[in-house]
C-alpha cells in the first residue's frame, strides 16, 4: 500500500482526534510527521499525548519545506484555508481539507483549484458532518430540480448566533419548531457560519450556492444537531438525515467529522475505494 506522510494544521478537536488515530494506526498507511498551530502549545501538547515522535513546527514555512511530507491536512480554520492553502499547493503537497465553507468564496475556489492543476497536485474534500455526498455527485451528473438542506438545532444553540440576536428572534419558550432561515446557500454560509461547512458540502457536491436551498430550524424537541438533505432530479429523488453526536474532543465539533477525515486517509492509503 501507498503511505503517506502527513503534517496537520491545526491540533483542536479533530486535528487531535485525527493525529491519535494516526499514532494508533487506524487512519490507514499514514505516518504523523509535523503538527502546526497558531497556538505553539496547543500542538506541543498534542504531541506529548502521542506516542509516534513528531515535530511541532514553528511557522507553516516549516510544513511547506519538508520534502517528506506529501499529505497536509487542514484542520484549523476557514481564515487557515485562506492563508495556506495555494502555498502548500504549490509546494508540492496534496491537500486534505476539512474548513469546506471556506470556499463559499468563488474567488478562493477559483485560486485553490488553479494552484491543484498548475502543480499538480490534488485537494481532498471529506463530506463531514452529512451523508450521501457521493449519491449527490452521482445523481448531479443528470441534473438537479432541487437541493435542500434542513438543518435542525437546539432554540437555545440557534438563540447564541448572530443572525437570530441581530434580528431579534425571539426562541425562548419555544414549544414547536420553528423556520428561523430559509434561502440560497449563498445567503445562508453569511447568516450562520456555524452551519457553513455543511451548506458549502452540499453546494460543491451538487449544482452550486446559488440553487442549493438551506433552510434553518429552531427545534425545542432536540439536544444534537440533525442535518436532512433531499435531492430531486433526473436521477430520482434521495433524501438523508443525518443525526450527529457529538466529538468527544470537543461537544461544538460532530465526531462524525472527524471520522470523515479518517476514512479519507484510509481511501487514500488502501488497494479499494468505495463510493463515487
Amino acid at each position: 500500500m501507498f503511505e503517506r506522510k502527513i503534517a496537520i494544521i491545526g491540533c483542536g478537536a479533530i486535528g487531535s482526534i485525527l493525529a491519535k488515530s494516526i499514532d494508533e494506526g487506524n487512519a490507514g498507511n499514514t505516518e504523523l510527521r509535523v503538527l502546526f498551530d497558531l497556538q505553539r502549545k496547543r500542538a506541543e501538547e498534542l504531541a506529548g499525548e502521542i506516542s509516534t515522535s513528531s515535530r511541532v513546527a514553528d511557522e507553516i514555512e516549516d510544513v511547506l519545506d519538508d520534502d517528506e511530507v506529501d499529505l497536509v491536512v487542514e484542520a484549523a480554520s476557514q481564515e487557515a484555508v485562506s492563508e495556506y492553502s495555494v502555498d502548500v499547493l504549490r509546494s508540492g503537497k496534496d491537500l486534505i481539507i476539512l474548513s469546506i465553507g471556506a470556499f463559499s468564496d468563488q474567488k478562493l475556489l477559483s485560486e485553490v483549484r488553479e494552484a491543484a492543476e498548475d502543480s499538480g497536485q490534488f485537494v481532498y474534500l471529506p463530506s463531514g458532518a452529512i451523508l450521501g455526498v457521493d449519491g449527490i455527485q452521482a445523481a448531479e451528473i443528470a441534473g438537479f430540480e432541487e437541493a435542500v438542506l434542513t438543518t435542525r438545532k437546539s432554540p437555545e444553540t440557534l438563540s447564541k448566533t448572530k443572525f437570530v440576536r441581530e434580528n431579534d428572534i425571539d426562541l425562548s419558550g419555544l414549544t414547536e419548531p420553528r423556520v428561523v432561515f430559509e434561502g440560497p446557500a449563498s445567503e445562508a454560509v453569511e447568516a450562520f457560519p456555524e452551519s457553513v461547512n455543511v451548506a458549502a458540502t452540499l453546494s460543491l457536491a451538487g449544482s452550486g450556492f446559488q440553487d442549493t436551498r438551506v433552510k434553518i430550524v429552531a427545534d425545542p424537541s432536540l439536544d444534537q444537531n440533525v442535518h436532512e438533505i433531499k435531492v430531486r432530479g433526473e436521477a430520482g429523488e434521495f433524501t438523508t438525515k443525518a443525526m450527529n453526536f457529538p466529538s468527544p474532543e470537543n461537544p461544538k465539533t460532530s465526531y462524525i467529522a472527524a471520522l470523515s477525515a479518517i476514512r479519507t486517509l484510509r481511501n487514500l492509503t488502501g488497494p479499494i475505494w468505495i463510493g463515487a
